[in-house]
């Protein structure tokens, strides 16, 4: 049987189970949310009580013990059948900061949890209002306090902490001035939100923005935090959570490119259902070309997500990969996104045809988790060797 022009060849089954499941969850089900600004909690259940969320957990710890590329192949399925994995993609990525760095006794102490659905990881601690990307400027504190840690400070866009019990938290040990270069002394934690909102030293604000992301900023007061719940050595954070970025970039690019196909998708629809003056809209270069192109840059961006996964799974440096793939398919998305809806016309801007929301959660990774301009200048700098341009 030929493929669609849409289908992956990797991992057919787990896709089509995604795809059972998210026929479950029609554009009303997202389009009652998105005006509400509620949390899908009953498509996050879904997507948890089938196993999917946990694939990267090793079948020791209940998980399905499957690499990124699973994981990706998820997310994009979900993006490409029209939901949006947005609101649990957080717990595959920081997964992966426990799986190489947490020791023994915390892996058993909270994956098995994870991947039943008993615990939710879903917050990601580290962009803050001073600093930006400029991570190793944050200013979050954590200092010892006999068997716990004391942690004071304030992060921003920190999605889903307020249907997350657990947390991953980057925060400075040690006083940039005294560390001996600027990517030291920063520590990662795992911190147990539900404790902290209890005993009042965890606050968190919603903040409401053009999509419905359940982002907020979140403060923390004397926060204690045991000093068993810190991940790997003291100091060492920005190294771990530098993996998990680069597992973040792969499966939002992922995301990106099931987006685009899902833009296309609609285009070739409409394109060839839509007439006017007798023919097919199709029929015109004007709308076939754009959307031709749109599927060539979509199929690009993805076989680079491919690359940067290969070599995330193989143990292989791939922070270049993981950035281009992510900065290529982000692209990819919102192109294929403009042009399905000048595809549409004026029904692109309708509610009901689902182009419009769509196209305001794909937009968002052009700007987040990093920015376009970020990636080039990375990629400036690390890969082409051009002089440091700040």
């Amino acid at each position: 049987m030929q493929l669609s022009p849409f289908d992956s060849e990797n991992f057919p089954e787990i896709r089509e189970g995604v795809r059972r499941l998210c026929a479950e969850f029609p554009g009303e089900y997202w389009r009652e949310l998105d005006a509400k600004r509620e949390y899908p909690s009953r498509f996050v259940k879904a997507l948890t009580d089938a196993g999917y969320l946990s694939v990267l957990i090793p079948e020791a710890y209940g998980g399905s013990g499957l690499g990124l590329s699973a994981a990706a192949a998820i997310l994009e399925t979900i993006q490409a059948e029209g939901c949006n994995g947005g609101a649990c993609h957080a717990q595959m990525y920081t997964m992966g900061t426990i799986l190489r760095h947490g020791s023994e006794a915390q892996k058993q102490a909270y994956l098995p949890k994870i991947a039943t659905g008993e615990l939710r990881l879903q917050a990601f601690g580290v962009t803050e209002p001073t600093s930006g990307t400029d991570t190793t400027a944050l200013r979050t504190t954590a200092v010892r306090d006999g068997d716990a840690y004391i942690v004071n400070g304030q992060k921003i866009w920190t999605s889903r902490a307020e249907h997350s019990d657990l947390m991953l938290l980057l925060a400075r040990t040690t006083p940039r001035e005294q560390a001996g270069k600027k990517t030291e002394g920063l520590s990662t934690f795992i911190v147990d939100m539900k404790q902290a909102l209890a005993d009042g030293s965890l606050t968190i604000r919603p903040i409401r923005t053009m999509m419905n992301h359940a982002t907020t900023e979140v403060f923390f007061d004397n926060m204690r935090i045991p000093a068993a719940n810190l991940l790997g050595e003291e100091g060492k954070g920005f190294r771990y959570i530098l993996s998990g970025m680069n597992a973040e970039r792969v499966l939002i690019a992922a995301e990106c490119v099931g987006d685009a196909k899902w833009f296309t998708r609609k285009s070739v629809d409409y394109a060839s259902d839509r007439h006017v003056f007798g023919r097919a809209i199709g029929k015109n270069q004007g709308i076939s070309f754009p959307i031709a192109r749109a599927y060539a840059n979509m199929r690009a961006a993805e076989l680079m997500v491919h690359e940067a996964a290969r070599l995330y799974e193989a143990g292989r440096p791939n922070g270049a990969e993981a950035n281009m793939a992510k900065m290529l398919a982000a692209d990819a998305s919102v192109e294929a996104g403009n042009v399905c809806i000048q595809t549409h016309g004026g029904f692109g801007f309708a509610e009901e045809y689902d182009v419009e929301r769509k196209f305001r959660e794909t937009r968002l990774y052009q700007v987040a988790p990093i920015s376009t301009n970020l990636i080039l200048s990375f990629l400036a700098e690390h890969v082409l060797g051009l002089p440091r341009s700040y």
